[in-house]
């Protein structure tokens, strides 16, 4: 092999292992403008001109009796390589209505206002027995007869 080729794979395999280290950012959710923020009023504003100002909430609110609530989430991680992502920024944008269809609140999260939790990886126990792969392909051999079948 001669000495340019080895040096040229040489480059392409270095520019290729770095380019593929190299962080990928990833913005999901909608992210709201601060001017079209301001056009919103406390007690004037109403639940239609919200959804027609910013779009359709990213979630809405599961306890209609307090009242609705748009939530407008965003946020943006970062990865490189095979790592697994990291949330760079979130921003969280609530706006509650009363009764009336007006708005009553609005609040704006970041990444301050959040709190991580640890999931627990446990699993409930179940009752019954634990069953092998043969003796679920197997078990049901010889529990059928026309002594307990009714149609037969």
């Amino acid at each position: 092999m001669p000495i340019r080729f080895r040096g040229s794979l040489l480059a392409a395999v270095l520019i290729l292992t770095v380019a593929a280290c190299a962080p990928r950012q990833d913005f999901r959710g909608v992210t709201i403008e601060e001017d079209k923020l301001k056009q919103i009023e406390v007690g004037q504003t109403t639940e239609a001109q919200v959804g027609a100002l910013l779009g359709s909430p990213s979630t809405t609110s599961t306890f209609p009796d307090w009242g609705i609530t748009y939530y407008y989430i965003s946020s943006e991680t970062e990865a490189v390589a095979f790592l697994a992502p990291e949330l760079i920024d979130q921003q969280v944008v609530a706006i509650a209505f009363d009764k009336d269809g007006k708005v009553k609140d609005l609040k704006r999260y970041g990444m301050k206002d959040g709190k991580q939790i640890a999931f627990i990886q446990r699993e409930t126990p179940t009752r019954g027995k634990e069953m092998t792969v043969l003796e679920q392909l197997f078990g049901n051999f010889g529990r059928f007869n026309s002594a307990n079948n009714p149609s037969k």
